[in-house]
């Protein structure tokens, strides 16, 4: 079963359809790159003009937006439309993703102690360590080599030439989670990782499957250990990011750039090619000019820097006092 029908979607989760009940959904995507036989959802007015202008086959609103939604297309309308996305993820793997057939044999040199699925697909010469493990679908390119304990998840995509080291996961489920009164419904990340070619990436260093579409590492970017690549972040062409460095959900970092140690960007943020981002420092806006940028409190000893600190939490206010003073007529 590749496809579910918008009545079978609200049989199983409920809420009011308008529109056609037979049309086929084949999957789930964001307002913005969703087609014709796509679901997807929007739970902020705020995102008005992107639903308007979204040509998905059917799209998962709440009561606010149901005006024009339903002037738009086909729409499911719901008191909680981010919850339901949640759990239509979770129908979507149950019903559809878990009955994708795996895809055949490419051929490849295979140590004869190795245990491997009649229809895995390993290209010729790739290098597969101990205690590693490709799941269904996945595709490691040639001449690239998995070192101890590597994990490439589900459908994820590895180019040629690259390098992982041990106790690296590609394409662990991205951190995404809808509230339920005072609980946490799960949302199923449906999208994989596509690596590129010339890659290499350091020891237990994490990089998350997408929720709809996919987490990309593109062709040269080198990543440290211990690093955090959270789920949709796209990383350009011969990047270089050092250990322990995180990256939040969602956000693009240009080509040729370089993250330092412990440095951590955060999400749905746009990073231009060309920029260098000191250690420690937290990126907390988007970055839209190459350069080099700084964001971190000097070091000192521990008196001088709690005393730095305190004078920090009255810049506010010594700021008003000094407009105030300037704004007094002079004598």
């Amino acid at each position: 079963m590749s496809e579910i029908s918008l009545s079978a979607i609200v049989a199983a989760l409920g809420g009011q359809l308008h529109g056609d009940g037979g049309l086929q959904i084949c999957g789930l995507a964001s307002l913005e790159s969703a087609g014709p036989n796509h679901i997807s959802f929007v739970s902020n007015p705020r995102y008005q003009q992107q639903l308007v202008g979204s040509k998905a086959g059917c799209v998962v609103v709440g009561p606010s937006l149901s005006g024009a939604a339903v002037q738009r297309g086909f729409c499911i309308v719901t008191d909680q439309p981010y919850l339901y996305f949640a759990r239509l993820t979770q129908l979507w793997r149950a019903t559809v993703r878990s009955a994708r057939p795996p895809k055949g044999l490419a051929g490849a040199v295979i140590h004869p102690s190795a245990v491997v699925d009649a229809e895995a697909s390993v290209h010729p010469t790739a290098r597969v360590g101990a205690l590693c493990v490709v799941e269904r679908g996945a595709q490691i390119g040639a001449g690239t080599e998995l070192k101890a304990r590597v994990t490439v998840g589900e459908d994820c995509v590895i180019g040629a030439r690259c390098l992982l080291h041990s106790g690296v996961v590609i394409g662990a489920d991205g951190f995404g989670f809808a509230p339920d009164g005072e609980r946490w419904e799960k949302i199923e990340q449906l999208g994989a990782v596509r690596i590129g070619d010339d890659v290499e990436i350091g020891a237990n260093t994490c990089v998350d499957r997408g929720a709809l579409q996919d987490t990309v590492i593109e062709d040269g970017v080198k990543l440290d250990n211990l690093i955090q690549v959270g789920h949709n972040v796209r990383i350009g062409r011969n990047t270089a990011i050092a250990g322990c460095a995180g990256i939040a959900g969602s956000t693009t970092i240009g080509a040729q750039c370089t993250i330092g140690g412990g440095a951590v960007v955060l999400g749905h943020l746009q990073i231009a090619d060309g920029v260098h981002i000191s250690a420690a420092t937290v990126v907390s806006k988007s970055i839209k000019k190459p350069g080099h940028y700084t964001g971190f409190f000097p070091l000192d000893d521990n008196a001088s820097w709690e005393r730095n600190a305190a004078t920090l939490k009255q810049l506010h206010t010594l700021r008003e006092r000094i407009k105030k003073l300037e704004s007094e007529p002079k004598p």
